[in-house]
């Protein structure tokens, strides 16, 4: 999504419209935020859509976005360090699904700022024993 809103150029919407250009006219200021709030609305499915429907700003989606879908609290970071640290390959499975699900888990360990060292780091120690 972010790349979407980059390729738009409206990204700094994200943080409001204080945060745009003092050199930009109100109706550039407001054209941006439209764009940015139509972009990420195009890009979300109707079950996710139906989830920040009431929200009328990009800013106000993509925080909505980031409570439901970014999940940082402990059990969730947990969760995730678990899945890494009981991750298996499995000879009946494909290796690129395999590849694919271990990418998953470290994509959602880094999302949530869990850094790869750390979490290499519990690959590397489950490994050591």
């Amino acid at each position: 999504m972010e790349a979407v809103l980059i390729q738009q150029k409206c990204k700094k919407t994200l943080k409001g419209e204080v945060a745009l250009p003092v050199a930009m006219s109100q109706a550039e200021k407001t054209e941006m935020v439209d764009k940015a709030r139509i972009a990420i609305v195009l890009c979300l499915g109707d079950k996710i859509l139906r989830d920040v429907a009431k929200e009328l700003t990009a800013t106000s989606i993509w925080s909505k976005l980031e409570s439901l879908y970014m999940i940082k609290s402990l059990t969730h970071r947990q969760f995730l360090k678990q899945q890494l640290y009981s991750f298996k390959m499995v000879e009946s499975k494909a290796i690129m699904e395999q590849l694919t699900k271990f990418n998953k888990i470290l994509d959602d360990l880094e999302n949530i700022k869990m850094h790869l060292e750390d979490a290499c780091a519990l690959v590397v120690s489950r490994w050591g024993r």
